[in-house]
């Protein structure tokens, strides 16, 4: 078994575990879970890369400190780690709230990202369909007592420092999800190779992963009999698969590392 460690980045005692060796990637989990969550998928991404497998500020082994969650501060916590472990450049995959530290970490830090794989991220929060923001705003203190004994409540008291943090986490989580942003500019801007990952029953309005697509440079036009009209931005929807179970999908691995393990394209 892989034993933890724990960096100091911005005040935060960030753990971390590494597995197998090569290119590293970055593992960045969803709200309120944490390394675990990519346990399907784990052993087929370490086959021939490093994978580094984080817990962000306040979730499982990361203890909580005294600042709100921030996708612009977690994603500095990210290159912080990346500075720490001495990574010149790293690729990075997260997904869904870890997804958005991760494309935060590409906008605000895009020197230290090779590629980057978004599973289930929206670039601005009217993304999510109108029911899932209606369930964001309902993540409250009330909210965080009915998830007592609920599989994410088990892991998090299993690992973290201070059990006693549950309500916490669950209060500032609603409070960073509740919030409006948009990141269209800069995704436009971007110009780090991407791969957009979604569930065909997702939690993410298809016309929005699209649009996603298109401002990363896709669809923009017919690639050619060779080609050489592809952008640098890669979209795969995963069929019969939900936000929720897209994670153990057997088709999630394969596509990330063929993404991956894809020569960089050309400088132009």
């Amino acid at each position: 078994m892989t034993q933890g460690k724990y960096a100091n980045v911005n005040g935060l005692r960030m753990y971390y575990e590494i597995y197998g060796k090569g290119q590293p990637l970055i593992l960045l989990h969803g709200g309120l879970g944490g390394i675990g969550m990519f346990a399907p998928i784990l052993a087929a991404l370490a086959e021939n890369r490093q994978v580094v497998g984080v817990e962000l500020q306040g979730h499982q082994h990361t203890a909580d400190i005294n600042r709100p969650l921030s996708f612009e501060q977690m994603a500095d916590d990210i290159a912080g780690l990346i500075q720490h472990l001495g990574l010149e450049q790293t690729d990075i995959l997260g997904y869904s709230l870890g997804g958005g530290v991760a494309l935060q970490t590409t906008i605000r830090h895009p020197e230290l990202v090779r590629k980057l794989a978004l599973v289930s991220v929206p670039f601005r929060n009217e993304g999510w369909y109108p029911e899932v923001r209606a369930s964001m705003k309902s993540m409250n203190e009330q909210a965080a007592k009915a998830m007592i004994g609920s599989p994410m409540h088990q892991a998090y008291i299993n690992t973290a420092p201070n059990r006693d943090d549950w309500q916490t986490l669950v209060v500032k989580r609603g409070e960073l999800i509740r919030q409006n942003y948009d990141w269209s500019k800069a995704v436009a801007a971007l110009k780090t190779p991407t791969l957009i990952v979604v569930g065909d029953a997702d939690a993410i309005r298809p016309a929005h992963t699209i649009e996603f697509f298109e401002l990363l440079g896709g669809g923009k036009k017919d690639a050619g009999w060779d080609g050489s009209g592809m952008s640098n931005a890669r979209l795969a929807i995963l069929p019969g698969t939900t936000h929720y179970s897209i994670v153990f999908s057997p088709m999630l691995a394969p596509t990330v590392t063929s993404f991956l393990d894809a020569p960089l394209p050309k400088a132009e």
